[in-house]
C-alpha cells in the first residue's frame, strides 16, 4: 500500500481505538474482535460525521479501512468469523455527486490566451494548447522528450503516462 494509504488507515484506527475507549468506557489493549459489532462500527461513523463533521467520503474512507482490517482479521481468527462477517455488512453510505462543468471552447480559449514574447509564456501556452486538444493527462505532457517530437510532413508528439502503461501518439499536434 501507498504511504498515504498506510497514514490514513492508521489515523482510522487512532480515532476508532479512542472512540472505543470513550464509548465502551475499556481500554483499547482489553477491546477483542468479537467487540467490534455492526453497532459499534456504525456509531463510529456516526460520531464521524456528527461530532467530527466528516463527509460521507470521508465517513466511507474511514470504513474501508476497517473493512481491510477486518478481511485481514478474519484468516487470522476463525472463532470470530461470525462477528466479523457481520461487521464487514456494514454499507458505505450513497452521496449525491456534485455536477461537474466544463469550459466552452471560447472560455479555453481565453484561459490559454495569446502567447507572450517570453520563453516561459511560449511553453505555458504550448503546454495548454497540447492538453486542451489531445486530452491528454499532464503526466505524459511532463514525460514527453524533445525525441518524442516528429517535425516531419505529418507532425506528431508521442507521449507516455509515467508508469508507461500507454503510450499514444498525439498526431496532428503542431
Amino acid at each position: 500500500m501507498s504511504s498515504c494509504t498506510v497514514a490514513a488507515y492508521r489515523d482510522t484506527f487512532v480515532l476508532f481505538l479512542n472512540f472505543i475507549q470513550a464509548y465502551l468506557g475499556r481500554s483499547p489493549d482489553s477491546t477483542k474482535l468479537i467487540d467490534i459489532t455492526p453497532e459499534l462500527i456504525l456509531a463510529f461513523l456516526d460520531h464521524l460525521e456528527q461530532v467530527r463533521h466528516n463527509s460521507v467520503r470521508s465517513r466511507n474512507a474511514r470504513l474501508a479501512a476497517l473493512r481491510a482490517f477486518l478481511k485481514y482479521a478474519e484468516h487470522r481468527d476463525v472463532s470470530s468469523l461470525l462477528i466479523i462477517e457481520r461487521a464487514l455488512g456494514v454499507p458505505m453510505k450513497r452521496f449525491e455527486q456534485p455536477m461537474l462543468g466544463y469550459l466552452s471552447r471560447e472560455e479555453m480559449l481565453l484561459v490559454i490566451g495569446n502567447p507572450g514574447s517570453t520563453w516561459v509564456s511560449q511553453r505555458d501556452h504550448l503546454l495548454l494548447g497540447m492538453l486542451y486538444n489531445t486530452g491528454a493527462r499532464v503526466s505524459e505532457i511532463v514525460g514527453v522528450h524533445v525525441a518524442d517530437v516528429v517535425l516531419d510532413a505529418a507532425a506528431c508528439v508521442y507521449c507516455m503516462a509515467r508508469d508507461a502503461s500507454c503510450a499514444r501518439c498525439l498526431c496532428g499536434v503542431p
